[in-house]
């Protein structure tokens, strides 16, 4: 087995994966699929791209090496938009200072290529471990997770997962969700020279606001999670009007409600409801749920005892990260999907969080060529050889 990753390798397919254009939306992770599904069949697994919508695909490769478990490597293939204030173009990867920029850089081309370079590794030493090496490339992740949803669905046999997000290489066992309700509050409309004609749905939607911001300060955020922090509700967009001269009948609210570990989405839901119910029933205001956003999904967790939360921690440490963990991942992931068919897992790749999703985004050096090694270790504990399916 060789003992350092493949640098000129990596950062070859690091500079590749970026100049492909996955901003979502709207996705178009086509090419970058098909370029990774020739990877992985050149390394030597059993390579598929599968459609999930017209041009997002997911990309699916296994390589079996004798009996045992079955442990998947995740991440994704789109990027948020890129946006204004970059110092260089966005969609060209740069080096300074020890840091690897562009976009998808940290989030998460960056854990794909550190992925790739551990199954290189990998099988280079297939008598080190035994079982079936899963990757899962894919798409739509940052606004709906349509491709580990689509995944999910056909519910393949995974026993561990690890999922590519960055955590500066620590581990993640924990997750928050989230649940994007748009409330549609009423009112009714009249010419806006006698206002006291009709119902102004902004101001309906006002009081209804208050009663919001008191939901989040007097109930929400006193709930946490001891690696994943507090839940939260807010208000992320306010939209009402026809024209300057009517009184709207009609305001939508969009909710952003995060979920720790232990909240779902059925119970959310409910108490939504029964706040809507309150201000219906004390102030006049007539609302309801209209429909709700799509969204990454709902939160998810293994437990700190699992023995891949343990493996992980154990090899984090032994690489010298510094917070080795375990923490809690704030932003949603695909965890949950995974965690939805049965496979226990950890979220652990290179980069911070904090510079995900901003102009010059980047991933330090040495933790994208540390990663490789980390994620290796951990599937040779977890695939040791000899050891039947769980």
């Amino acid at each position: 087995m060789s003992p350092h990753p493949n640098e000129a390798r990596m950062l070859d397919r690091l500079h590749r994966l970026i100049a492909f254009d996955t901003q979502n939306p709207p996705g178009g992770e086509q090419e970058a699929a098909e370029y990774l599904a020739r990877e992985m069949a050149e390394m030597g697994f059993v390579s598929e791209i599968r459609e999930v919508a017209s041009g997002r695909p997911n990309v699916i490769a296994v390589l079996d090496n004798g009996a045992g478990p079955t442990l998947a490597l995740n991440s994704h293939m789109d990027v948020v938009p890129v946006g204004e204030g970059w110092s260089r173009s966005a969609l060209r990867m740069w080096e300074a200072a020890g840091r690897i920029h562009g976009r998808g850089a940290c989030d998460a081309k960056g854990q794909i290529v550190a992925m790739m370079e551990a199954a290189e590794l990998l099988r280079a030493d297939r008598g080190a471990w035994s079982g079936r090496l899963l990757a899962a490339w894919v798409c739509g992740e940052e606004v709906d997770s349509i491709g580990a949803k689509a995944y999910a669905s056909e519910n393949p046999e995974i026993d561990y997962v690890i999922i590519g997000e960055p955590t500066s290489n620590g581990v993640a066992p924990a997750h928050k969700g989230s649940m994007r309700p748009i409330v549609r509050v009423s009112g009714r409309m009249a010419h806006s020279a006698n206002p006291d004609l009709g119902v102004n749905a902004i101001f309906q939607a006002a009081r209804l606001l208050e009663r919001i911001e008191a939901e989040h300060l007097d109930v929400v955020c006193r709930r946490g999670h001891p690696l994943a922090g507090q839940a939260s509700l807010t208000v992320t967009r306010v939209s009402a009007g026809l024209a300057d001269n009517v009184v709207p009948d009609a305001c939508e609210i969009m909710l952003d409600r995060r979920m720790v570990p232990g909240e779902a989405d059925a119970t959310v839901t409910a108490e939504i409801e029964a706040l809507l119910a309150k201000a219906k029933h004390e102030d006049g205001v007539e609302a309801r749920i209209d429909r709700f956003q799509p969204t990454t999904g709902g939160p998810g967790e293994t437990a700190l005892d699992h023995p891949i939360v343990q493996t992980a921690l154990e090899v984090a440490e032994r690489y010298g990260v510094r917070d080795f963990g375990p923490k809690g991942f704030s932003a949603g992931c695909d965890l949950t999907h995974f965690r939805s068919i049965g496979a226990q897992g950890v979220i652990l790749g290179p980069g911070d969080i904090g510079v995900a999703h901003k102009p010059d985004e980047y991933v330090p050096k040495e933790e994208l060529l540390t990663a490789p090694l980390i994620l290796r270790d951990i599937v040779v504990a977890m695939l040791p050889p000899g050891v039947a399916r769980v």
